[in-house]
């Protein structure tokens, strides 16, 4: 079973800058796909970026093309989340989700896992 750890959440002025890390433990990430996702009360979690078990593809919701950015390093078991140009409704819990289907080329939720991490919170303010 894999354990996710979210960090480098917080509050930031709208125009600013944050970097999110997801560190796994209790299975390499290496040969898997990872993603982020994000949360608000009462509405469902909603996709924000992926990254290919290589490495070499990444897909990203419209939202935030352009201003984030994911990344992995498998020598760390880590994957990142470099997220520029912030706006007021990217706040939310962001959460990391291990793919444990080999081979993808993005992370496809699997209801009857639960490869989740506890979620990291940003806040921007305008």
């Amino acid at each position: 079973q894999v354990e996710l750890v979210e960090s480098g959440g917080g509050l930031v002025q709208a125009g600013g800058s944050l970097r999110l890390s997801c560190v796994a433990s209790g299975r390499r990430i290496s040969g898997y796909a990872l993603g982020w996702f994000r949360q608000n009360p009462g509405k469902e979690r909603e996709f924000v970026a992926g990254i290919s078990w290589h490495g070499d593809s990444t897909t990203y919701a419209d939202s935030v093309k352009g201003r984030f950015t994911i990344s992995r390093d498998n020598a760390r078991n880590t994957i990142y989340l470099q997220m520029n140009s912030l706006k007021p409704e990217d706040t939310a819990v962001y959460y990391c989700y291990f793919d444990a289907h080999k081979y993808r080329l993005t992370p496809l939720v699997d209801s009857d896992d639960d490869n989740w991490g506890r979620g990291t919170q940003v806040t921007v303010s305008s």
